[in-house]
């Protein structure tokens, strides 16, 4: 397992949720924590004071990260404050719920582009870096719904299932230049996205509740800590999908 002492993590849509919950993480296995925000800055503070109480580093980058050049500035000021990025945690997304017969084209666009453009782009933007020094840590919020189609909708499943498509094509990729791609596939875990949620119930999970934060927070320090495995989706979702 990689000492994480000293490492630089960017994590966005960190300032609430799972994303807040990964940074903190993060941060208590070590790392300097970049948190990015869209709109949140409140929140984002709160994050970051957070992980100053505990005595490391850390500060708050607002950017749109579905956009080409807010990705790429969020990355090079991660750098100048931080450090070069090692573990970037892809966390940034959006739930836009309405009924099937209602989706429209724009509907579609705006969900793609928030959960899986803005991980591409942050990607591309940090993987220079990761391949110069041969250690990396790509880190994708997938979700059950890319296994089960979700109770979302197809625009939501689709963004999702893509995060694992381009995560299994990073991990081939990048295998040789010591840089690990994951993917942690939660179900109704107790966010404010998911409790807005009229559809999403604890009962159609089989443990019978919603996941807290800190057990997908646990998984993401996991993930960057291990340098062997690449490639994989790693499922907290309480039974709801199981697999081989």
């Amino acid at each position: 397992m990689a000492d994480l002492s000293g490492k630089i993590a960017l994590v966005t849509g960190g300032s609430r949720g799972i994303g807040r919950a990964s940074a903190v993480a993060l941060a208590r296995a070590g790392c300097d924590v970049a948190v990015n925000y869209l709109r949140a800055a409140e929140e984002a503070a709160e994050t970051v004071g957070e992980i100053e109480a505990l005595g490391g580093r850390a500060v708050a980058i607002q950017a749109d990260v579905s956009d080409e050049h807010d990705a790429a500035r969020l990355a090079s000021e991660t750098a100048q404050l931080l450090g070069p990025v090692d573990v970037l945690v892809n966390n940034a997304g959006m739930i836009l719920s309405r009924p099937l017969a209602e989706l429209t084209l724009s509907d579609w666009r705006a969900t793609i582009d928030a959960n899986l453009t803005s991980a591409f782009l942050m990607s591309q933007a940090v993987l220079p870096g990761m391949r110069e020094r041969r250690f990396g840590r790509l880190i994708f919020l997938s979700s059950v719904a890319a296994q089960t189609g979700g109770v979302v909708g197809p625009q939501y499943a689709a963004s999702k299932a893509g995060v694992v498509g381009m995560m299994h094509s990073y991990a081939s990729l990048l295998a040789k230049d010591g840089i690990t791609s994951n993917a942690i596939a939660p179900a109704l875990i107790a966010t404010e996205m998911v409790r807005s949620n009229p559809r999403a119930k604890p009962e159609l999970i089989p443990i019978g509740r919603f996941g807290t934060v800190e057990e997908v927070a646990e998984i993401v320090v996991m993930l960057a800590r291990n340098g062997y495995m690449t490639g994989q989706t790693i499922s907290p979702n309480g039974g709801w999908y199981m697999t081989s």
